[in-house]
């Protein structure tokens, strides 16, 4: 079959409903988070478009259809998520965030693990959240050193038939919960033995809630993604069974792999819905305004030179995701080559653009009127979460490469390095 990227009409149409909701329901976001002076506020008051999304089916999206979701392909969710971003960035966020925390158990759960801890999100109504605590404070890139005297710090011991947690993380998306109680779901990043190093004791343990021993700490009052919560959380002393670690002791770096592969490639929709955001605020700008000249900026050839090449970089991006999705797929989750490579150019690709776009604009674009200023708050976040792009994106890139069995055609061909997949 040969390349094609041809949406379906089950995707354009797809497309097109979340084109209508963004509208009808994203777009009030702003308005209803501006003035809120608190993290916690903000984040509460996107609620009730949280509810919308998981009402229209979005939570249900993520989840597999094997285990009661609507989730068909990587690539349906970046179609979709690229124009739920355009609406507001902060309920897609948290959403996806969601799928973040799930990820660890829809790829590698136990049939048993699957039913019973995704059950609380096939839901039509209400806003379950889940959450994937891995950042600690100070840093976590190094979450994988052989040397068990540093990364991941939070322990969890075994005591008879139950695993006891502590430990303290940070940058917990969607931890704090609406009001403090806590997501319905944890999926724990953690060490079982501090003695061994991570190959043999690195874990993903879900905790659901209710869950004693939790307590929260100061939230961050980020720049941008204003209505995102990610507070710091300690467990203390948390209780679940031994049923509920994902796989066994050791699996963490494989599991963490697969997952954050996973969300790469969303982080690069957030990137493309920037970037389309920017190009067009910049075009129609263009198109409209003569700056007290005779014609409209976009005659003269600076600004159509500029805009050219803002729109050649959006369209490579958006099919340097597609493909990212596409190959996560086709390799049953194991490729992670490109969705990293996704995450690092388009998030970084996306701040330039950004910039670019006021340019072209001129001092107007440093106003609210425009809506430049939210999106370079927005994007700046792009290249700095979700793992870092310089302290563990790239670094996970460079172990591709040192890799004897790397081969530099088998991402193009859908292949992982050392198979023939």
């Amino acid at each position: 079959m040969p390349v094609d990227f041809t949406l379906t009409e089950a995707q354009l149409q797809a497309r097109q409903l979340t084109r209508q909701f963004a509208q009808t329901h994203l777009t009030k976001v702003k308005q209803a988070i501006d003035g809120l002076p608190t993290p916690e506020e903000r984040f509460l008051a996107i609620k009730p478009f949280y509810e919308e999304m998981v009402k229209a089916g979005f939570m249900k999206g993520i989840i597999p259809v094997r285990d009661g979701g609507t989730y068909i392909s990587l690539l349906d969710v970046a179609i979709g998520g690229e124009e739920a971003s355009i609406g507001d960035v902060n309920v897609p966020c948290s959403l996806f965030s969601s799928g973040l925390g799930l990820q660890p158990i829809i790829q590698k759960g136990t049939a048993e693990q699957r039913k019973r801890l995704l059950a609380p999100f096939l839901v039509d109504t209400g806003a379950p959240l889940a959450a994937f605590a891995f950042s600690e404070v100070g840093g976590t890139a190094n979450f994988d050193d052989p040397n068990p005297a540093v990364g991941i710090g939070t322990v969890a011991r075994r005591d008879g038939n139950e695993w006891v947690i502590s430990g303290h993380k940070h940058f917990t998306t969607n931890g704090y919960g609406w009001s403090g109680e806590g997501p319905d779901l944890f999926t724990v990043v953690c060490r079982t033995d501090m003695s061994e190093p991570p190959e043999k004791s690195l874990s993903v343990i879900a905790v659901p809630r209710p869950a004693r021993g939790l307590s929260f700490g100061k939230t961050l009052d980020t720049m941008g993604h204003r209505a995102c919560l990610s507070p710091r959380v300690t467990f203390d002393e948390v209780r679940v069974p031994i049923d509920n670690i994902v796989g066994k002791p050791g699996d963490g770096a494989r599991i963490l792999t697969n997952t954050f592969s996973w969300t790469a490639a969303m982080v690069g929709v957030g990137a493309v819905a920037i970037m389309r955001q920017a190009f067009e605020a910049a075009w129609n700008f263009a198109r409209s305004d003569k700056r007290n000249g005779v014609v409209p900026i976009i005659e003269h050839q600076n600004v159509g030179f500029m805009l050219a090449d803002i729109k050649m970089r959006l369209e490579a991006a958006r099919y340097m995701v597609w493909k990212a999705a596409h190959y996560f797929e086709e390799t049953g989750g194991q490729g992670g080559e490109l969705p990293i490579m996704a995450k690092v150019y388009c998030s970084e690709l996306a701040v330039q653009v950004v910039y670019d776009a006021m340019r072209v604009v001129g001092v107007e674009s440093y106003a609210d009127e425009l809506p430049f200023t939210r999106l370079l708050q927005d994007v700046i976040a792009l290249p700095l979460y979700d793992g870092g792009n310089m302290g563990v994106r790239r670094r996970q890139l460079h172990n591709l490469l040192r890799d004897a069995a790397y081969d530099p055609l088998a991402a193009a061909e859908n292949r992982v390095s050392g198979s023939t997949l």
